[in-house]
């Protein structure tokens, strides 16, 4: 059975009952969002792992949180402050196929590109970069267009009027989701004129996630591609 009562396991701090068999059901396992947690609670969490040889995933988990951890549990998992993730257990080797893009309008906007290739490397996928392209600039761009063309998945991070993703949906084949940021001025800021303007977008089949969340356009590209896989392997 995918389902039992008895797959959560025994949890080691009383707010915690950690989802032990999602893999298993959708391909993805659940990650820590560490933001609002106490360290207590991630300590906790990440305890029950390493007792019990798991992988995972931490998501926004910020410096000042990974700096209270005991000693053993920093030792024991590869942070990045960039992406405010970090790993326990074992990455790679990460898979070219189907193609993944990860498009920035800015270098601004790195920060939840950064957690959406930590994201896909952690879920076995490579990723290729493509930085500071946005739309002010449309030579930068055009002068990627031919690998982009190439990527089965392109991904795209853009603030302020997020026009990015509407260009890249137009010039490309492949599937593309685009990521709303916070950065820009006035009314831009905060994201939700980024957000706006992708859920209205012109372009066909433009997929969007949530202001600035990474993690979310990353697992929409995982689950792709573990269809694809399926669906190769007549599954």
């Amino acid at each position: 059975m995918l389902l039992s009562i008895n797959e959560s396991g025994p949890d080691g701090h009383p707010d915690v009952t950690f989802d032990r068999g999602r893999g298993r059901r959708i391909g993805i396992e659940e990650a820590v969002l560490c933001e609002h947690k106490s360290v207590e609670q991630i300590a906790g969490i990440l305890t029950d792992a390493v007792a019990e040889e798991r992988r995972m995933l931490l998501t926004r988990l910020t410096a000042a949180q990974f700096d209270a951890l005991p000693d053993e549990l920093r030792n024991a998992v590869d942070y990045c402050s960039a992406s405010r993730t970090a790993v326990l257990g074992e990455i790679g080797p990460l898979s070219d196929t189907p193609r993944i893009g990860l498009v920035s309008a800015g270098t601004s906007d790195y920060a939840p590109m950064a957690e959406a290739k930590r994201t896909l490397a952690y879920g076995g996928m490579d990723a290729t970069e493509v930085s500071d392209v946005g739309v002010a600039g449309l030579w930068r761009l055009l002068a990627r267009e031919e690998l982009l063309r190439e990527m089965d998945v392109v991904i795209v991070f853009a603030g302020m009027d997020a026009a990015l993703p509407s260009v890249v949906a137009g010039l490309v084949p492949g599937v593309v989701i685009g990521v709303p940021t916070s950065v820009g001025y006035g009314v831009a800021r905060g994201g939700r004129v980024a957000l706006d303007s992708i859920l209205a977008s012109c372009a066909p089949g433009v997929t969007v996630v949530n202001i600035d969340n990474g993690y979310g356009a990353a697992t929409s590209a995982l689950r792709l591609a573990n269809m694809m896989r399926r669906a190769a392997a007549g599954e």
